[in-house]
């Protein structure tokens, strides 16, 4: 390592020194400000200081298609983006015993207290995320040995949410052991009129409008819609350029765009016969056969 003494080469060392001093005092500033705030963050929870992990949750879809529930991660450092989840719903299951109509009149029940519109999907979604998320942390880490076991966790939503995720947490036997807090958009959804609620409490919980704790559980709050819509977007991208060839065994992409050049589309090569099939270059009888049994299951 060469170290410059005089002149020009220790003037750039100079300034390589100063610029890193420069930078560890911003960083030390900025986690001594997130400590601050995530300790007003625990004594609004009633949990106490020392709070190293909070995750936020939230949930993501068009008209009930496509869902995905988004999990964020903040700590002492900020925002700790290696650790964000994405969950991609596998299926909206509603409560056991309850019909869809039923659901849905709960789900407007809840919207009107809450004052924010919802639907029953949005709090199966929930359901789903939590049971996967701390189903596996349950599996994978019983003892909390791992440092990913949150010392708080963020819901986007109101007391239909957070009846969702207790009910979860419940089942599981951590009810007890993982602090939540739902964090329900105020009259008209307007920024600075958020409403915490905290399980047990009938009363939310309304911080002044430029209280320092309430700005910092809105950014979480928008880090976590913004990462959900983003990973929506993302799903649903994916799934407009899926094409039902994929699905067919045997059919790799020179056979797929053979196929699309010579019918035009996914849905003409489905309605095809098999002599049409094989008149595709590179279809052989038994591939034609195998595309025709697939888009024909019943013969």
């Amino acid at each position: 390592i060469a170290v410059g003494q005089r002149g020009s080469r220790r003037k750039v060392v100079e300034v390589a020194e100063t610029n890193a001093r420069e930078a560890l005092e911003r960083r030390l500033a900025e986690s001594a400000s997130q400590r601050k705030l995530l300790d007003g963050l625990a004594e609004l929870a009633g949990i106490g200081a020392g709070i190293e992990r909070v995750e936020v949750y939230d949930n993501s879809h068009t008209a009930g298609t496509k869902p995905v529930g988004a999990m964020i991660v903040a700590g002492v450092d900020g925002l700790q983006k290696k650790e964000y989840r994405k969950f991609n719903i596998r299926g909206l299951k509603l409560d056991p015993g309850a019909d869809r109509a039923e659901a849905e009149r709960a789900a407007a029940h809840a919207a009107e207290r809450d004052g924010a519109p919802q639907s029953a999907d949005d709090y199966a979604m929930m359901r789903e995320v939590f049971e996967r998320r701390f189903g596996r942390a349950l599996k994978e880490d019983p003892d909390r040995e791992s440092g990913k076991w949150p010392d708080l966790v963020l819901v986007d939503g109101g007391k239909g949410q957070l009846s969702s995720v207790m009910g979860v947490l419940a089942e599981l036997g951590l009810d007890a052991e993982v602090p939540v807090l739902a964090v329900a958009k105020g009259p008209e959804r307007e920024a600075g009129r958020e409403r915490l609620i905290l399980p047990g409490r009938d009363e939310p919980i309304l911080l002044p409008p430029r209280d320092p704790v309430l700005y910092f559980i809105q950014r979480l709050r928008d880090e976590a819609h913004r990462f959900a819509i983003g990973s929506h977007r993302a799903r649903r991208a994916k799934t407009v350029s899926d094409s039902p060839l994929d699905d067919v065994p045997g059919i790799g992409a020179k056979r797929k765009k053979a196929l699309l050049l010579h019918f035009g589309s996914a849905k003409a090569v489905g309605r095809a016969g098999l002599a049409d099939l094989r008149r595709v270059e590179g279809v052989s009888e038994t591939v034609a056969r195998k595309i025709y049994d697939h888009f024909h299951p019943n013969g």
